[in-house]
């Protein structure tokens, strides 16, 4: 994997780059749907290339370890040719959907003992053995395991799973280094720096991180309960550190505002489930604001979604008649404000892009973020 780093802007961190891998090159900034079980919940492969122009995905190892199953997705030739997608695919570790299962899991030096949410059964999570997981998985980028503690943690919980997150990562790093794709093509791994909101943690994590010369950094533990202000400093704290030279993932943020600030302090990459999640409860994100698809508002309003003539809306279809399909739940409404969504965020990081490269994005943010917080 190779990364470009191809302008900045002044007066702020923002970066605009390209990664290249061995399934495609990816500009950055750029937004990563979450496709958690081989799929983006609701959208055809060729919906995420033609109208989203999704130009990366991502896959869950928690999730497609235990379906459709590791022996499953080696015969198949690994999860591109499992699922058809053909540009670069990254895998989460599984850390986080571990982390989640409180009442299910275990944690010790070896790794994370867990119970499968599907049928109870039990499983282990090495550090080794999700590299190997992630190699028959077969993605361009793979996450380190780590141990993702929640935002309200206290100092000395945070200290401790942060020296078990770094003698995972040593151990990782290691399996990494002594093993090769199956596919015959490249696969980079990603540290995760974690350390809750205490910054001496934070940059302690940065440090060993970036000590390791990993193709590029991520950034987790974040958008888990701490405040909002607490995240964008600690993803100021963390980016002093890591090098420029390789991208760094902020994973599992956010907001349309989130992800402008986070690009502002320094982020290249960024995922998150909410332009589906919340397209499928009937939120809209668009250019102008937030729309409430249920809202009686919208009953006789026959203008097109986004009407301020971005080049992400589907002009097919009218506020009037996506409320319908709400109100009847039709699956239809899913479907289409799910792509709607998603092409909303690639389009906003694609804007993103184009204003660190014109050299007016420090004037350009502010302006975004009052527009995309509206409640319409």
């Amino acid at each position: 994997m190779k990364f470009e780093l191809q302008a900045t802007a002044a007066g702020t961190d923002a970066r605009a780059g390209e990664i290249t891998t061995d399934h495609g090159r990816i500009e950055t900034p750029i937004f990563m749907p979450v496709g958690t079980l081989g799929s983006v919940k609701g959208v055809h492969q060729r919906e995420l290339r033609d109208d989203i122009k999704a130009q990366i995905i991502l896959g869950n190892t928690y999730h497609l370890y235990l379906r459709p199953g590791i022996e499953i997705l080696r015969q198949a030739g690994g999860l591109h040719k499992f699922n058809g997608w053909d540009r670069p695919i990254l895998t989460d570790s599984g850390g986080f959907q571990v982390f989640s299962l409180s009442d299910r899991r275990k944690l010790t030096e070896e790794g994370a003992h867990f119970r499968s949410h599907i049928d109870g059964s039990k499983h282990l999570f090495t550090p080794e053995n999700v590299v190997d997981i992630e190699r028959v998985i077969g993605a361009d980028i793979m996450m380190a395991l780590d141990e993702c503690p929640p935002g309200t943690a206290d100092y000395n919980y945070a200290k401790r799973s942060l020296g078990l997150t770094l003698r995972w990562l040593s151990r990782g790093w290691k399996r990494y280094r002594e093993t090769e794709g199956l596919y015959g093509y490249s696969q980079a791994y990603f540290p995760i720096v974690q350390g809750v909101v205490y910054p001496d943690l934070r940059r302690e994590a940065a440090k060993f991180v970036a000590d390791l010369g990993a193709d590029g950094n991520a950034i987790g533990g974040l958008a888990v309960g701490e405040p909002t202000e607490k995240m964008y400093e600690m993803i100021e704290v963390v980016n002093e550190i890591l090098p420029a030279d390789r991208p760094r993932y902020l994973m599992g943020v956010g907001t349309p505002a989130n992800i402008l600030e986070a690009i502002d302090r320094g982020v290249d990459m960024m995922d998150c489930v909410m332009p589906t999640r919340n397209g499928r409860n009937g939120m809209l994100f668009t250019a102008n604001g937030i729309m409430n698809m249920r809202n009686k508002k919208w009953a006789d309003d026959f203008t097109e979604l986004d009407p301020s003539g971005t080049s992400y809306v589907d002009h097919a279809y009218s506020r009037a008649y996506v409320r319908h399909l709400f109100v009847a739940q039709e699956l239809l409404a899913m479907q289409i404000a799910s792509i709607h969504n998603l092409a909303f965020y690639l389009w906003l990081v694609g804007e993103a892009r184009r204003h660190i490269i014109a050299g007016d994005f420090a004037q350009w943010k502010p302006q975004m973020i009052e527009r995309v917080t509206r409640r319409l």
